[in-house]
């Protein structure tokens, strides 16, 4: 039974998707019902659930609560899957290399440093899961991303998951319910994730894992998403890491035509890899970026996070498309996908199929960017930063809340500047 906190909690998120979403009497026990709530025809022949709005249509799976297509149309009209993903729901599960493809990240998203932290002075140890168990990644070798979900509610434009996390999962403390709705406006993908912990204070910090290629694999030109454009407006700092990625406390300034200014104006993701500091950058050894950029928007006062602007902005000069980022969260990570190693095939929805040999249907180094809206990673261990009241939730709190909407436009000046 959901206390009534919980309960409202959970009306005040189904009832804030699209006013055209209709539910029913209850939500499904398990994921891939078909008699889920506002039920849209459930998951396909090949275990996804399809929503569209006006230029755009997605398709969700319960694992991972994971978005695994997202069709877009181009500057010449043409109809591009934008994300990476699988062609079919049932091998997110077998993929042993497991990128945490379009799902979310849980219960705590990133890095933990030693993969411990405190609480009121009690020490928690959670399950390590890389660097040779080092730390913890996404939540630990059982995350979130890699559980199924239940599929709750499903309409034409919208699809809520549910999870429910135990105490004592993966070794952090106490039981969380969560709830992810993704919604389609017309041009527009928005998601909202909920988190409640009922029985203990934890950490908690989700995020949305998808991986961008722009171009859907389509340009001939290069496999690579080095050429595209990003933009950063709020971002003149950046949280300073270690080599294994882990932060060290430090806050770094991102200066004027540095490496990793992407606030001071636009500019391509690999305009500066020939620098001698773009080395290391990304880890030890690694060129590129694998950054937590802080999202600075305070100094003008209080604001609404859907009218500020955008906090990033990603458009490819090939097709022309641009995603514009809006959050309520106060950093973004940027991944270039500098461990691709072409071991990844792409879906039946991408790339080419009649000249494999000049390009291979895989996801070649810098394939792709992963843009994830998030807090300050491993928060948890810096408490000088002083950001509990967003990493650490406990019974009778508010929940964690996250909300995002990703607004697709067609940029012809960029694709102008490419084409000629």
């Amino acid at each position: 039974m959901l206390f009534p906190g919980i309960l409202a909690a959970v009306l005040l998120l189904l009832t804030s998707v699209h006013a055209q979403s209709s539910y029913s009497a209850a939500p499904s026990s398990s994921a891939g019902s078909g008699s889920v709530a506002g039920n849209a025809g459930g998951a396909d022949a090949n275990g996804k659930y399809q929503i569209s709005a006006e230029g755009i249509r997605a398709n969700f799976i319960p694992y991972g609560a994971s978005i695994s297509n997202l069709f877009i149309n181009d500057t010449h009209g043409i109809e591009r899957d934008i994300v990476l993903g699988f062609d079919n729901a049932t091998y997110y599960s077998i993929d042993r290399q497991h990128p945490h493809l379009g799902g979310v990240p849980g219960r705590y998203a990133n890095r933990i440093k030693n993969s411990s932290f405190e609480i009121d002075g009690a020490t928690y140890n959670v399950l390590p899961n890389e660097n040779n168990n080092n730390d913890t990644l996404h939540g630990g070798p059982n995350g979130w991303d890699w559980r199924n979900w239940t599929v709750v509610a499903h309409t034409t434009s919208s699809i809520t998951f549910s999870l429910v996390d135990p105490d004592g999962s993966q070794g952090f403390p106490g039981e969380v319910i969560s709830y992810v709705t993704y919604s389609l406006a017309p041009y527009q993908w928005n998601f909202k994730m909920v988190a409640l912990a009922t029985t203990k204070k934890t950490p908690i910090m989700l995020s949305s894992h998808t991986y961008w290629n722009l171009d859907g694999f389509q340009n001939p030109s290069t496999p690579t998403a080095l050429n595209y454009s990003l933009y950063l407006p709020y971002s003149g700092q950046r949280i300073g890491t270690d080599g294994i990625l882990i932060p060290n406390g430090t806050v770094l300034p991102n200066q004027p035509g540095s490496v990793n200014d992407f606030w001071s104006a636009p500019k391509q993701i690999g305009a500066n890899f020939s620098a001698p500091e773009a080395l290391g950058n990304c880890g030890t050894g690694c060129t590129g970026y694998d950054t937590c950029f802080l999202v600075n928007r305070e100094q003008d006062g209080p604001y609404d996070w859907r009218e500020k602007g955008p906090v990033a902005t990603l458009g490819s000069p090939f097709s022309g498309i641009q995603v514009d980022i809006y959050s309520d969260q106060q950093a973004f990570q940027v991944y270039t996908c500098s461990g691709q190693n072409g071991s990844l095939a792409l879906k039946n929805t991408q790339g080419f199929f009649n000249d494999t040999s000049n390009h291979p249907r895989v996801v070649e180094k810098y394939g792709c960017v992963v843009m994830e809206v998030e807090d300050w990673i491993d928060a948890i261990n810096q408490p000088e930063w002083q950001r509990s009241k967003r990493n650490i939730f406990g019974p009778g709190d508010d929940p964690y809340v996250l909300e995002a909407s990703y607004n697709f436009s067609v940029n012809k000046t960029l694709a102008a500047m490419y084409h000629g």
